[in-house]
């Protein structure tokens, strides 16, 4: 099955994921989906994540989910840029989410990284994602 997004595949992934409770979860693996992963894991909003190839299938991610007190340390993820219509925000336009309490996943020419990072680096490009 051909997947025209994957990013909003993963968010959606995670999200059902989380609704009901499971402690890891497996998304197909790309590039662009660890790249995605790497910034939740340094953000904190994931465990962690490992590439897992087994014979005669395709690569994937086996993705740890974090919770705290029993409820998910992602309240919510939201896919921002779209396939059919994209954003894309210069780095003074970036608005902080939740009045900075979350961050958004931006995907600059320097690679993806969170809007702080981007904001550190003086870029901007394409709002992935939001999370908080």
């Amino acid at each position: 099955m051909s997947i025209n997004d994957p990013v909003g595949d993963l968010i959606t992934r995670i999200r059902n994921a989380q609704m009901r409770r499971h402690s890891t979860m497996n998304v197909p693996a790309s590039k662009l989906r660890g790249w995605v992963l790497d910034v939740l894991e340094a953000e904190g909003y994931i465990r962690g994540y490992s590439r897992v190839e087994k014979d005669g299938e395709k690569p994937s991610f086996d993705v740890e989910l974090k919770y705290y007190e029993g409820a998910p340390v992602i309240q919510k993820i939201k896919r921002v840029s779209k396939p059919g219509r994209r954003v894309y925000s210069s780095v003074r336009d970036l608005s902080t989410v939740r009045n900075g309490l979350g961050i958004s996943i931006v995907s600059t020419p320097k690679g993806v990284m969170s809007d702080a990072a981007a904001r550190d680096a003086n870029v901007g490009g394409e709002v992935l994602c939001e999370v908080y």
